[in-house]
Parts: C-alpha cells; structure tokens; sequence
C-alpha cells in the first residue's frame, strides 16, 4: 500500500464516517470533545471542524449511543462523553458488518 492512497483512504473513511469514528474513539476511553478534535488531528491528520464534531456528538447522544456528563478537571467543566451500551453494541455490529463486507469480496474474488 502506498502512503498516498493510505492518506487518501483513511481521510475518506473518516469524513464519511465520522459517527463510527467518534464510537470507536469515544470507546476507547471518555473523552470531551477538545480531546476527541485533536487526536484526529494528530491520528489522522484531518482537521475536525467544531461545525461537524459537536452537532455529530448531539445525534449520537439523541440515538442513544453515546451519554455526556459535566465534569470537573483543573478546576474547568467538561462536557465527557461515554459510550451506552446501545453505542457499544452498535459499534460491535459495524465490525460485524465490516467483516461480512470483506469475508464476501474475498471470497468474490477468489472465486474469479
């Protein structure tokens, strides 16, 4: 694989799935959403817009997916989010999901 087309495929996949991007970050540990802006920065080398990240957080909150609670950390409140147990599963059915996807167009091409 080349560094190009690994760049180019990884900005897709996250600007077209930015919800499952933050489940899986978000799955990873809480995180309030200055810290969940940069390290896309940093991991994926895009620039979350505040624009996309906090209105994509407020659907997944209203989906069920994700929970918020304020919290206090040196002295500033945060607004932490955390997986619910819906957001985990639903994360887990798009690995599944995932998995079939590739199992089928290996075997499709293996086939050829």
């Amino acid at each position: 694989m080349t560094e190009e087309f690994k760049q180019e495929i990884t900005k897709r996949l996250t600007k077209e799935l930015l919800d499952i991007q933050l489940l899986r970050l978000i799955d990873a540990e809480n995180v309030w959403g200055y810290k969940i802006k940069k390290t896309f920065e940093k991991d994926f080398g895009i620039k979350l817009r505040h624009g996309a990240l906090y209105p994509t957080l407020n659907q997944l909150e209203q989906k069920g997916l994700l929970s918020s609670s304020i919290q206090k950390q040196n002295g500033r409140k945060r607004k932490t989010y955390s997986l619910t147990s819906k957001g985990r599963k639903y994360l887990e059915d798009y690995y599944l999901v995932l998995k079939e996807q590739l199992t089928a167009q290996k075997t499709n091409i293996n086939s050829q």
